[in-house]
């Protein structure tokens, strides 16, 4: 049987301690909230109210049961008052010197049988369990931000630490309603170890000026459905706090590059630019504390109409492919009013595009997204071909044939000689260098890279990628006909995987390397992502879906480019697609789909 928690202290009443004196006292177990001084201990109480007269405001939690709630608190300064209780969670700033002498005197002050556990995030519990004579009792329960709010809780255990503590603390998640992973003291622990190598390589993009804040931080929550793009991300835990964490990671994650902080960081901590609660980070805030981003001079200008900026104005667009992208992309054109020819190998292949469009705008009618007079209209403005030469008076051509260099230049060439002056020139490619296509031309100031998510017509983003040679203007019609289709046009640079996959597919990466370690399980990689940082889907389930080979192939394309040697296939995933499993395609991958 596992114990039971009647009282519980907290020490430290800042935003995350505050958060668990309320995940507590919700759920009916008193609470001794500690501070180290009056006004910081009011300040706490006052942080606490606000939380709770919210959740009443908003009809989450009845009048009664907050005043119930903030009946189970009780307030105090000094550590002398968790003499009596059975476990101790210490919340306070991640300094190590600061955590080990709390703990020491915690080990003086508590009762021999009581639980010391430390919230950290990234600091060693190990360290902090030495400095105590029962590191035994000592556990990592590290809660996430709001604590309220997040479902997940990760229960650190050293190596020391008693079967009888773990379970204990893992009964007690289960009672406040949480998820625990419950994992080995390691930099990082799951999710802050996956999530922060993520957050700096978008900084890293963003110092290099490879892509806005607002386009980078588009790119991921469109292109992956993330709640946050990684920038406002890092405002909201406050770069600050990004900053001791990665450092602390890379201190003792082995000295991968991939948690270096990246310079800009420390820079802007430095200068006080500390995200939400210093009212300016990569964004700016109404105020300190505010969630509401105000515009700066960083901020773009709002264009008016598709021509600004030198845009040249698109009317009719050639689709050059027979696939799933091309089909999509088609369907997207025509449906935004656009005059489209569709160029395919053969009137077969023509057939097939044609009844594929068919199918896909009739489903729109009967999902009630379409009328059946739109979808006709639609179906009016497509042309099919199967020769290029009736591109010649189109004014945009995008290029959705096979991801293989030679066939897209041998494609371009004659793109190059068939249509007229001034068309802007678009490869859809994910993973090949724009430039080399757009070299086969004489005319590599008009190409760029639109590159589509799959499937076109539902995913809202699209990567608008510019060479050293293309031309602004070349560039502004590019975003200027993504807006056109109801879509949004992020700029980047051409390298490597674009925003997207560039930030997506070192991230997959780690988990698998964290996999092949055999520190967790995929099970709890995935809960962690998914109720810690928010994801619609875990890292595991993303790679079976997108397929091992893909992923694989993606990876390796960062790695020989960027020679980042965090960057490297995980041997894991090499295995797997060498043995075949694939992911959903083949029924197998990092789970059997076999039976689902």
């Amino acid at each position: 049987m596992a114990r039971e928690f009647s009282t519980v202290g907290v020490v430290g009443l800042g935003t995350m301690g505050a958060g668990i004196v309320e995940v507590f006292a919700r759920n009916g177990i008193d609470v001794v909230a500690v501070e180290i001084s009056a006004p910081a201990l009011e300040r706490g109480r006052a942080t606490l109210k606000g939380s709770t007269d919210r959740a009443v405001a908003k009809g989450k939690l009845a009048e009664a049961d907050r005043d119930a709630l903030h009946e189970r608190v009780h307030f105090a300064v000094g550590l002398e008052a968790l003499h009596s209780v059975d476990l101790v969670i210490e919340a306070v700033p991640e300094h190590l010197d600061l955590k080990q002498r709390i703990f020491a005197e915690l080990d003086r002050v508590c009762r021999p049988e009581t639980i010391l556990a430390t919230n950290t995030s990234s600091l060693s519990v190990t360290e902090i369990s030495v400095a105590t004579s029962r590191p035994n009792q000592v556990i990592g329960i590290h809660f996430f931000n709001p604590a309220p709010v997040m479902k997940l809780v990760e229960v650190v255990r050293t190596v020391v630490t008693a079967p009888e503590v773990v379970a204990d603390v893992e009964a007690l998640c289960a009672r406040l309603g949480k998820v625990d992973v419950t994992i080995n003291d390691r930099a990082g622990f799951i999710a802050n170890a996956l999530l922060f190598g993520y957050l700096n390589h978008a900084v890293g993009m963003f110092e290099s000026h490879y892509a806005t804040r607002e386009d980078i931080d588009a790119a991921m929550k469109l292109g992956c459905g993330l709640p946050m793009g990684p920038l406002a991300l890092m405002d909201l835990i406050g770069l600050d706090t990004a900053y001791e964490i990665l450092d602390t990671m890379y201190r003792r994650g082995g000295r991968d590059r991939r948690h270096a902080p990246v310079p800009l960081l420390k820079q802007m901590v430095t200068a006080g630019l500390l995200g939400r609660k210093s009212g300016r980070g990569f964004y700016t805030y109404e105020r300190p504390g505010s969630p509401v981003v105000v515009p700066d001079e960083a901020t773009p200008l709002a264009t008016d109409g598709a021509l600004a900026d030198g845009a040249r104005a698109v009317a009719k667009v050639g689709v050059v492919g027979s696939g799933t992208m091309a089909t999509g992309i088609i369907e997207v054109f025509a449906k935004a009013g656009y005059e489209v020819v569709s160029v395919t190998r053969g009137m077969e292949k023509s057939a097939k595009v044609c009844e594929a469009v068919k199918t896909s705008l009739n489903k729109g009618v009967v999902r009630g997204k379409l009328s059946e007079a739109d979808r006709d209209a639609a179906l009016g403005r497509i042309s099919w071909s199967a020769t290029l030469d009736h591109l010649a008076d189109v004014d945009l051509v995008v290029e959705a044939v096979v991801e293989e260099l030679s066939v897209k230049k041998a494609l371009f060439a004659s793109l190059d000689e068939i249509c007229k002056p001034g068309v802007v020139l678009a490869t859809t490619t994910s993973s090949l260098p724009v430039i080399d296509v757009a070299m086969a031309t004489h005319r590599p100031a008009d190409v760029v890279g639109l590159h589509f998510f799959n499937p076109a017509p539902v995913m809202p983003l699209v990567e608008v990628v510019r060479t050293i040679r293309t031309f602004p203007e070349a560039t502004a019609t590019a975003r200027a006909v993504c807006a056109a289709l109801g879509k949004t046009g992020v700029v980047c640079g051409d390298r490597s995987g674009f925003i997207v996959n560039a930030l997506l597919f070192p991230y997959l990466n780690d988990a698998v390397k964290m996999l092949e370690a055999s520190y967790s399980t995929a099970d709890d990689i995935d809960h962690a992502m998914k109720l810690g940082c928010g994801y619609p889907m875990g890292p595991f389930e993303l790679l079976d879906v997108v397929g091992l080979d893909v992923s694989l192939a993606i990876q390796r394309e960062l790695y020989l480019e960027l020679r980042e040697p965090g960057f490297a296939p995980a041997p894991l995933l090499e295995h797997l697609v060498t043995a075949g499993y694939l992911g959903r395609k083949t029924r197998r991958g990092f789970r059997d789909h076999s039976h689902r």
